[in-house]
């Protein structure tokens, strides 16, 4: 059973203080790239302009798009604190839900994917085990992660945890799900991974820099890409760096530099150097904020 946790905080948008959140320094070639970042108005009439050739581009991109399948491996894994830096027994329990980035497409095994690099790098950092569970599957919006987060709670598969981490939007943006859909889907999961698996911590990544996968031809690349952005400044804008929640952009070697050597075959997934850097990343980011948050106890 899990164990009792505080009542999951209402969603509010994130404001900004001296004390909660510091600007990131951002390469010249990001501020270019968020720049160009058309107002919703724009895209939407841009979008209605360009349908017929967007439709014609999306079904192509659909018909001949390399079909790679999600990496082997368990859904439930636990990982050793390095030799020589354990600083405690007590294991960090780790719950990753996503789409079929965090299912590792791309990589042959979950070694080697988001959960695997995340869960060893919690576990450096914070020299204690890690004991992870994965809910992810090809394809998944926000809501349809959420439906699958309940059938875990539903049948008794949904293990206790402290730290959530979400990996989950693209397809949102794919498939046109209107963001404040996504937004208030997102935190029904939240909400249903606090009061199911006593969840502390939250973190969600954001979403990739999809103006530049190099499956997307122009300008579907364009519009699909301008939208991740789109989502990415709301996310921002409701989680913010808060004492229980967090958004985490993509490292600026994916976010601005990202190009085949860190993609995979299909040109929309990474590859294993990918997600390396993005589980180092996260792994990172995560540890730094949880002990931030037990220092707050």
């Amino acid at each position: 059973m899990p164990r009792a946790c505080a009542a999951p905080r209402p969603w509010r948008p994130f404001r900004p203080s001296s004390k909660s959140a510091r600007p990131t320094s951002r390469s010249s070639s990001d501020r270019r790239v968020i720049a160009s970042v058309p107002h919703p108005r724009v895209l939407t009439a841009a979008k209605v302009v360009l349908s017929p050739l967007l439709l014609l581009q999306a079904v192509r991109v659909r018909a001949t798009a390399l079909q790679l399948p999600e990496a082997e491996g368990p859904r439930r894994g636990r990982v050793r604190a390095p030799a020589g830096r354990a600083r405690s027994d007590a294991p960090l329990r780790l719950l990753v839900v996503g789409d079929s980035s965090a299912a590792g497409v791309g990589v042959a095994h979950q070694r080697e994917a988001l959960v695997g690099h995340l869960a060893r790098t919690l576990a450096d950092e914070l020299g204690r085990p890690v004991h992870w569970q994965l809910v992810a599957r090809t394809g998944d919006t926000t809501g349809e992660a959420l439906a699958h987060l309940r059938e875990h709670q539903a049948r008794g598969d949904l293990d206790p945890a402290d730290l959530l981490v979400t990996a989950l939007g693209v397809n949102d943006v794919v498939q046109q799900v209107p963001v404040a859909r996504s937004l208030q889907q997102l935190q029904a999961l939240h909400t249903l991974a606090s009061e199911a698996a006593g969840v502390r911590y939250w973190l969600h990544s954001g979403l990739p820099p999809m103006h530049q996968f190099p499956l997307l031809p122009k300008p579907l690349r364009w519009v699909l890409g301008s939208q991740a952005e789109l989502l990415n400044r709301h996310l921002q804008a409701s989680l913010g760096d808060q004492r229980d929640r967090a958004l985490r952009r993509l490292p600026p070697a994916l976010r601005v530099d990202a190009d085949r050597g860190l993609m995979a075959a299909d040109g929309f997934h990474p590859g294993p150097q990918g997600y390396a850097v993005w589980g180092r990343a996260l792994g990172q980011f995560a540890a730094s904020r949880w002990r931030r948050q037990q220092r707050a106890h």
